[in-house]
């Protein structure tokens, strides 16, 4: 790095793992910009993931103790539950931290710019902005961490206002009489938690033998006893074998032992079955970056690309897409393009 002129560094995404690299890139004296689409920091978790969905949970949990204060001997009446009200907190919530977020950028004279961003070539950044305009910004090092999206269903897919994803459930339109969750890992739990709490008749569907896979078993199994005193049902090593809509609802044929019936109605499904890499759109065939199975980035320890200029970091170099490995990936990226010799190996995350 040149003493008289600080390394030119972009980041592609300003999410936990975009932000940290941004700030200790800034620490270490680099010359950052940071690239989104929205109007400030944050990405999926602060805007539509785990900032929302535990402001929602907090609602459901106090729901849920007031319920359960009657085996105390304390009897409430039943809740009435404004919707618009509920959402305008947690959108205050979340327009609090971004904003926070946003504030920290500008005190430490990190440029933001909202806009989405795309390689002409290794160095070289395009940036198109909302009004269609464009420039271009050339760089030393660039860091990608553009995060994913939900996956949908592939052959099953319906483009129908009954079937919600984890970004449209957190809008909380309305209460579902039967709800139909596929998926049974932490996403799909949370948000199901919540539209229990407020009132809907929740069943969850899994793939896997028990819900959470990949989670220690002896946790799941907990897990799954007290949820069974929430959710309506848990149907386990069952799957959605067809997904049609009807004029009455969705129409939801399951494939296993559980599942009794195994031809349900419900009103609304949250389809939960994991997340995609944004690794489309970016350029990425224009620079020497390999992108690897299912879309995913390929990285070394220090979060390096097969391009010499280029790191990636976060939800789109693979599992475990955890906002906090992220953010420490994040800051090992700044340290690797300032020179010091840190590296990502996690004993346990």
């Amino acid at each position: 790095m040149s003493e008289d002129k600080p390394t030119r560094v972009a980041i592609m995404g300003g999410g936990p793992g975009g932000y940290a690299a941004a700030f200790m890139a800034n620490d270490l004296g680099l010359d950052v910009t940071l690239i989104d689409p929205s109007p400030n920091p944050g990405g999926v978790c602060l805007f539509r993931g785990c900032i929302p969905s535990k402001t929602l949970l907090h609602a459901a949990q106090v729901l849920t103790e007031a319920r359960e204060a009657e085996h105390w001997g304390i009897k409430f009446s039943p809740p009435e539950i404004d919707l618009n009200r509920l959402r305008e907190s947690k959108n205050d919530v979340v327009k609090k931290l971004t904003e926070g977020l946003g504030q920290l950028c500008k005190q430490r004279n990190i440029r933001y710019i909202q806009g989405r961003a795309a390689f002409e070539d290794s160095q070289t950044l395009s940036i198109i902005y909302d009004d269609g305009s464009n420039e271009r910004l050339s760089t030393d090092y660039t860091i990608v961490a553009a995060g994913s999206r939900p996956a949908n269903l592939g052959e099953m897919f319906l483009e129908s206002e009954r079937i919600m994803d984890s970004t449209t459930a957190l809008e909380v339109e309305e209460i579902p009489g039967k709800l139909l969750v596929i998926g049974g890992g932490y996403i799909g739990l949370e948000l199901g938690s919540v539209y229990a709490a407020l009132g809907s008749k929740v069943t969850v569907c899994e793939t896997a033998p028990s819900l959470l896979p990949g989670a220690d078993n002896d946790l799941a199994k907990i897990l799954n006893t007290r949820l069974g005193t929430v959710m309506h049902q848990i149907l386990v090593n069952t799957n959605v074998a067809e997904l049609k809509e009807e004029s009455n609802g969705l129409k939801v044929t399951f494939d296993g032992d559980m599942a009794e019936p195994n031809v349900q109605m419900f009103d609304k499904a949250l389809v939960c079955i994991g997340r995609k890499p944004n690794s489309s759109g970016l350029g990425l065939g224009n620079t020497k970056i390999e992108i690897g199975k299912d879309g995913f980035l390929p990285v070394n320890g220090q979060r390096w690309t097969a391009d010499p200029h280029i790191l990636a970091i976060g939800d789109i170099t693979g599992e475990p897409m955890l906002a906090h490995k992220a953010s420490h990936e994040g800051r090992v990226a700044a340290e690797a393009i300032a020179g010091y010799r840190s590296v990502f190996e996690p004993n346990a995350i």
